[in-house]
């Protein structure tokens, strides 16, 4: 296979994977409390680690993986519980019930340093990892980078990698301009639904992870 056929279908599909409307409803929620300023950072923050997990994955994903004796199974089931750790209190509407129940008056204003630490807080847990990135991605980069044979086609693996990031962060930034136009009923909706949707994806994510965590644990054992 040449090496643009192999890094066209990798990008294909991590974005089939990612499928951006559906992250996009995902992220409202998390980015929409954020200024517009803070939504580009977050942005740039996505694209710059989604290329660092797209190149780690190409360049040593694999060798890493058998290193730390990590597999990507058990960075599935990681991710479905760090997600439903997020999704399950937006599905039953406790970050708005907590939020209409404190002035907005009384509120403390937020410096800087406040503003710089929300977003940072957000950034890598859920906005890159489980919600842009996790264990099947990154198992999905590896075994195409397993498959190239010559250096020039991990190359090209890499700007495919970099361009699945741009499409990460674009979408993030996408979801805080959408935001600005939907009213707060419409919000907290959005907010419900997209807490569905996170809990039915992290269910999906600890359910396979699991099953397959199983399955290794029982070749493993029939090779003793």
């Amino acid at each position: 296979m040449l090496s643009t056929d192999s890094s066209l279908l990798m990008f294909m599909a991590l974005f089939a994977l990612y499928s951006p409307l559906a992250a996009l409803s995902a992220y409202l929620p998390v980015v929409g409390r954020f200024s517009r300023s803070d939504q580009l950072r977050l942005a740039i923050g996505l694209f710059i680690n989604v290329s660092v997990f797209a190149l780690a994955a190409v360049w040593i994903g694999e060798p890493l993986l058998g290193l730390l004796g990590v597999t990507t199974a058990a960075l599935s089931v990681t991710g479905g519980i760090a997600l439903l750790y997020a999704g399950i209190p937006m599905m039953q509407g406790i970050d708005e019930k907590a939020g209409a129940s404190e002035p907005v008056e009384h509120a403390p204003a937020p410096t800087l340093d406040d503003r710089q630490e929300d977003w940072r807080s957000v950034l890598f847990t859920p906005i890159t990892f489980p919600l842009t990135v996790g264990g099947t991605s990154f198992g999905l980069i590896v075994a195409f980078a397993a498959s190239a044979d010559q250096v020039v086609e991990d190359a090209y693996l890499s700007i495919a990698g970099i361009a699945y990031a741009a499409v990460t962060g674009i979408t993030v930034y996408a979801a805080g301009e959408l935001n600005r136009h939907v009213s707060h009923k419409a919000r907290a909706a959005l907010s419900r639904v997209a807490g569905i949707l996170l809990t039915a994806i992290a269910v999906s994510l600890v359910a396979n992870g699991g099953t397959r965590l199983v399955v290794e644990t029982l070749e493993s054992l029939g090779k003793m």
